[in-house]
């Protein structure tokens, strides 16, 4: 029955595949005269809330996020959510309505087409370069001074046994504390149910409720660098207390 339901998940991950790419391609036009010129990118960025909500809507996935009203209009947060799924990128942008730009690996510049969103409204980072993660952090620090909220997953990368987390990196809560902009973490429940970490016809994938929690903004008025530590700890606590407590329903 397992191997049944991997293998009508992965049908599905070629059929949203296939919107995905037919959408991008329609929408290309737009996105070159958007996304390529900074004076567009909140228009872009509107956009891509257009575009997402509707792959979602033709994938079958719905949103269920709880607590949007701690989001204060024209306030810039350093964004931190559990990063369990390639989905959680494209429901973020249902979940968080404001502005915001995503701080990501490298290598997601190169994909074809879809790079385009990377190399310049985005911002990519070498991890194996100490110097590029420094121009990086300096390109976050820039945006948050614009007013803009920066979306960095604390734990790098996807974790092997989700929704189990990885342990957090301090980059996001040095970059808050420097720019003394709050934190807003936010727990994705439910993503990897919805597309899972393997193979095209293994591991678990398919429509359903994708389920989301934005927790209360964390200021960081005050904190220094001897903060940093326990500001990580605590987010890292928020986030895994809410798998744990979801996990026992």
């Amino acid at each position: 029955m397992k191997k049944v339901k991997e293998i009508l998940g992965g049908f599905w991950k070629l059929y949203v595949f296939v919107w995905f790419t037919l959408l991008l391609l329609i929408l290309y036009p737009l996105y070159l005269l958007f996304v390529l010129n900074e004076k567009h990118f909140h228009k872009g960025f509107s956009l891509l809330r257009f575009h997402t909500g509707l792959l979602m809507y033709l994938s079958g996935i719905f949103i269920s996020v709880k607590n949007k009203h701690y989001i204060k209009k024209g306030q810039a947060y350093v964004i931190t959510p559990n990063h369990s799924s390639f989905l959680d990128i494209i429901i973020l942008y249902q979940t968080f309505p404001q502005y915001f730009v995503f701080m990501g690996k490298k290598s997601l510049a190169k994909v074809p087409i879809f790079g385009i969103f990377f190399k310049k409204m985005n911002i990519t980072v070498d991890r194996k370069s100490a110097r590029d993660g420094k121009r990086s952090m300096d390109k976050c620090g820039e945006e948050l001074k614009k007013g803009h909220s920066v979306v960095m997953f604390p734990e790098g990368t996807i974790s092997a046994n989700v929704p189990e987390l990885l342990k957090f990196k301090i980059g996001a809560f040095k970059l808050a504390i420097e720019r003394q902009v709050p934190i807003i973490p936010i727990t994705f429940f439910t993503n990897y149910k919805r597309l899972e970490m393997a193979g095209l016809f293994s591991g678990k994938a398919g429509p359903g409720m994708a389920k989301a929690v934005i927790h209360e903004p964390i200021p960081t008025t005050g904190m220094t660098e001897n903060d940093v530590a326990s500001l990580r700890d605590k987010v890292f606590k928020i986030i895994n207390d809410e798998l744990l407590a979801y996990a026992k329903k």
